[in-house]
């Protein structure tokens, strides 16, 4: 019997709703066991729930995927989402689409790997925050404006000044990157996507990288009260001037399961239009 891991937002599954009738359905079925993770779960919890499974189905937006992968990537268990929420570029199915879960299931599906991104900043030669990212690493400032380098592998790429920047993977190149002007990529392809927040320049531009290559960003402002990074719109650490933040390909990825034949393309056209 297979274990299955139901990762339900309380937000945007009201009453879990959606995720009681699928937790009937698969016990009903006799080929699954589910596990529910609680909202108030700790990080313990959560990993001991997922270790083992075969399986996490979400429930909620892209939001509730990300924070699923930040423990399915390292246990390397894919994910399935359903839409519960309002864009959801990430999530396979819809709400209406509950029956298609019983063909994942079964095994009637594809699983996608998805890169990620690890960070680290580095202050006077020790690094002082570690973290990785599924869709984006943000750095940014609190009303004021920003002025960094960016390098890579040690070669000036741009010098930017402006609100922050968004170091996103092709995944999150339809989250803020897009917010921000930024290119939208197939989310299967391997890229590193640098895009400027707000720019105080007209020359910027957003860059699309290798994956191979290591970001390199410099803090320049003086006046470092303001600063911080955060990895997919998880908790903000805040930078100081000199600060030096190291972005590059994740050793871990993100498994989503697809159980539907409707394209990427299809997809964007539809959300964006809502």
């Amino acid at each position: 019997m297979k274990k299955i891991v139901l990762y339900p937002n309380p937000k945007r599954d009201r009453g879990l709703i959606q995720t009681s009738a699928v937790e009937k359905l698969l016990n009903d079925s006799g080929e699954a066991e589910c596990v529910i993770i609680e909202h108030g779960f700790s990080a313990d919890e959560t990993v001991s729930a997922m270790k083992g499974a075969d399986m996490i189905i979400t429930f909620g937006g892209d939001g509730t995927i990300l924070h699923a992968a930040r423990y399915a990537a390292k246990l390397d268990v894919p994910i399935l989402g359903v839409n519960t929420g309002n864009k959801g570029f990430m999530a396979e199915l819809e709400k209406a689409d509950g029956g298609l879960i019983m063909k994942a299931v079964r095994g009637e599906c594809a699983v996608e790997r998805r890169m990620m991104l690890d960070t680290r900043v580095i202050r006077k030669g020790e690094t002082v925050y570690e973290d990785f990212a599924l869709n984006d690493v943000v750095i940014g400032g609190r009303a004021r404006i920003l002025h960094m380098t960016v390098k890579g592998d040690g070669k000036l790429i741009t010098e930017l000044a402006g609100d922050g920047v968004v170091i996103a993977t092709p995944t999150g190149s339809t989250a803020y990157s897009m917010a921000a002007g930024g290119p939208i990529m197939e989310p299967s392809a391997e890229n590193i996507i640098i895009t400027p927040i707000c720019a105080h320049q007209m020359s910027a531009k957003s860059f699309v990288l290798v994956p191979e290559r290591v970001v390199e960003i410099q803090l320049l402002d003086e006046d470092n009260r303001n600063e911080f990074i955060s990895s997919d719109g998880g908790e903000a650490f805040d930078l100081v001037c000199g600060d030096e933040v190291r972005i590059e390909r994740s050793g871990h990825t993100t498994r989503l399961i697809r159980v539907t034949d409707v394209s990427f393309y299809e997809k964007v056209a539809k959300k964006l239009k809502k």
